[in-house]
């Protein structure tokens, strides 16, 4: 944990470097336009908070909902097509809004678009964490999105939510704040009567138990779930989170008890790590056999060729894969030093074997165990 993580509701007044995250059911009014009190509102407490001498990276959604209203849609769009579109039209409007409402305090935004591709490849990753932090470094508030207009993939990075956490590692935050439409986790849904809030979660299978929904608002993708796993990515890496009201932004971040804090459970890992282990998405799969699986779990040992039974998948070197157990479990996920193509006419073979009949090169292994990260059990 770095020298100013908030380890306890009291110390979150601290912590220097927080990222905030906001729903688009947050800055969205009932009629599809963006509530421009609710967006300004949220910017005069991020300002505070950079004016006391803290550093903060705002991930926002609400492209796609802001350009409903201007679109005359009634709903939110379902097919890729009109996402985009009315995404290219809110986008602007949203980073519009939000570069006025900061310069009122003198500050100024940059706008950070990702798509799930920059988080697939290495490079791209670093590079988004290389631009973050020189606009920290310049004074300016970054203003994260998913790149709604562009992706491909049905919009889906994971949900803002998974971004937000993952940018809170990318940037070695001190916290996590995640603003949404509920006052933090309660042990049963908020709309049944006699529900309690839950104000302080040590680890997160404290209330595997409790009943969440996965289904976000009518504006917004992310439900319940999406965010319990924003917060297992967060904790995990050693980043302690808050889930509130957005109404809620200043006392969460003053240390009241509002919402529900999230202690850090894990110590914070290389980006590299992480990246393997939430950001990159799996392109196939490789099935060990029972040697192959123990030596994998045991946490020492690369995986090589005479260890893999079948390949599934079309992957090239350097893609992330599972790593699946003969029952089929899968126990790991690394990045592939063969593609799919090539990896078949190597399974079973030793890299002795390999080398002395292929030449210099087919005696590396599959997956080095530095490019492996042991699933979570």
């Amino acid at each position: 944990m770095g020298v100013n993580a908030a380890t306890s509701r009291a110390s979150l007044p601290g912590a220097r470097r927080v990222v905030v995250k906001i729903g688009s059911s947050s800055l969205t009014g009932p009629d599809g336009h963006l509530d421009l009190d609710a967006l300004r509102a949220l910017v005069d407490v991020l300002a505070e908070r950079v004016a006391a001498g803290g550093q903060v990276v705002l991930v926002t959604s609400g492209a796609i909902s802001a350009g409903i209203g201007p679109l005359g849609l009634t709903h939110r769009p379902r097919d890729l097509a009109t996402m985009q579109a009315a995404a290219m039209i809110g986008q602007s409007q949203l980073v519009a809004r939000y570069t006025e409402a900061f310069a009122v305090h003198g500050l100024r935004v940059g706008q950070v678009l990702l798509t799930a591709e920059d988080t697939v490849r290495r490079w791209r990753y670093r590079n988004a964490q290389r631009s973050l932090e020189r606009l920290l470094a310049l004074g300016v508030v970054p203003v994260v999105n998913e790149n709604d207009a562009v992706t491909t993939d049905e919009l889906k990075f994971g949900d803002n939510d998974r971004l937000a956490a993952l940018v809170s590692h990318l940037v070695r935050a001190d916290a996590l704040v995640l603003l949404t439409d509920v006052d933090g986790l309660h042990d049963a849904p908020p709309s049944r009567p006699g529900a309690r809030r839950i104000p302080h979660v040590s680890r997160l299978d404290e209330v595997a138990g409790v009943e969440v929904t996965a289904r976000g608002s009518s504006v917004g993708t992310g439900g319940m779930v999406t965010k319990l796993e924003s917060v297992r990515i967060a904790t995990g890496a050693g980043v302690p989170a808050v889930l509130t009201a957005a109404p809620q932004a200043r006392a969460a971040l003053a240390g009241d008890d509002v919402g529900t804090f999230f202690a850090a459970t894990g110590r914070r890992t290389s980006a590299r790590r992480l990246w393997i282990a939430h950001a990159a998405r799996s392109r196939g799969r490789l099935h060990l056999d029972d040697g192959a699986a123990r030596a994998v779990l045991g946490g020492r040992a690369s995986l090589l060729p005479a260890g893999v039974t079948r390949v599934e998948g079309a992957f090239d070197a350097g893609d992330t894969v599972e790593l699946v157990a003969p029952g089929g479990a899968v126990v790991a996920r690394g990045l592939v030093a063969f593609d799919s193509r090539e990896l078949p006419g190597l399974l079973g073979r030793s890299t002795y074997d390999l080398r002395a009949e292929r030449g210099e090169g087919y005696d590396r292994e599959v997956v080095h165990r530095d490019d492996l990260v042991l699933e979570h059990r």
